[in-house]
């Protein structure tokens, strides 16, 4: 059966999951209030239908997908239950499991189907790239969706959480590791021994030092986003017993990163440590 599927909403990521739900046979809206500039024109550029209001597309649409920054789940999901929408919803944020069933239980209250989605991967334009993790009585209908990819789809289970849990435990590690190297670095700029440390790595031909500059300045993009991120793994790994702090500090570095976030060209190395370290260069 094909769907009528509302994205909400088509930024970087959301738009490559509505374009593989467009090449599923998926019929794909949006809508368009409020929106910015840049993702009116990212759904013009991939034909998504205008439903112009939320309401309009929730009286539309059989399937609601959520891709939104990870701080604005919950409000987004109660949205779209204010506006009376009664087909089933995907929440494919990058939210702590505790979260995901929050907002789970808060649809099944109102006699929303829910699936709970965790995506690893960047925007899904490449087959084996990214995907899309699903855990929920209906993870296979969410799942169908994508069939013709190039998003892939994984279903792990009928419990609600499951997938944004393998979600934050990836990304504990992936953007985890990013913020360690910043404030590495960010210390030993501070400490005036970032050459030494640079040649300590590079010994025996590794090329980590490099690596490490290239992660540090090319997380610049999108650190505004993993802020929240790293917030919702940290309140994973509290309500399992692990200490927090190893996030909450990943979120301390990438919210020191944040004004980078509209800057067209990748900033200098130098430029990106004199913002970790709160100085004006």
């Amino acid at each position: 059966m094909t769907e009528k599927v509302g994205i909400l909403h088509p930024g970087e990521m959301g738009i490559s999951v509505a374009a593989s739900a467009q090449n599923s046979g998926s019929t794909v809206l949006w809508a368009s209030e409020g929106r910015s500039s840049q993702t009116r024109a990212r759904a013009q550029q991939h034909a998504l239908i205008d439903a112009h209001t939320l309401e309009k597309l929730c009286q539309s649409c059989s399937i609601i997908i959520s891709v939104c920054p990870p701080h604005a789940a919950e409000a987004v999901a109660q949205q779209v239950l204010a506006n009376s929408f009664s087909g089933l919803y995907l929440d494919a944020n990058a939210i702590a499991p505790q979260r995901a069933i929050r907002i789970g239980e808060a649809m099944a209250e109102r006699g929303v189907a829910f699936v709970d989605g965790g995506i690893i991967g960047g925007p899904a334009w490449e087959p084996d790239t990214t995907r899309l993790y699903l855990s929920g009585t209906q993870a296979e209908r969410a799942a169908n969706c994508f069939a013709a990819g190039p998003l892939q789809t994984q279903v792990i289970g009928e419990r609600i959480g499951k997938a944004s849990a393998l979600k934050m435990c990836y990304a504990a590690y992936t953007k985890g590791t990013t913020a360690l190297l910043c404030a590495i670095l960010g210390a030993a700029e501070g400490l005036n021994v970032r050459q030494e440390l640079a040649q300590q790595w590079s010994r025996n031909g590794s090329d980590f030092a490099n690596q490490a500059e290239q992660r540090a300045t090319r997380v610049t993009a999108k650190a505004w986003r993993f802020a929240g991120e790293m917030e919702e793994i940290a309140a994973t790994f509290a309500e399992t017993g692990m200490p927090a702090g190893f996030h909450e500090a990943a979120a301390d570095i990438y919210r020191r990163l944040a004004p980078f976030k509209d800057l067209e060209a990748t900033p200098p190395l130098e430029t990106v440590l004199a913002a970790l370290l709160g100085q004006d260069r």
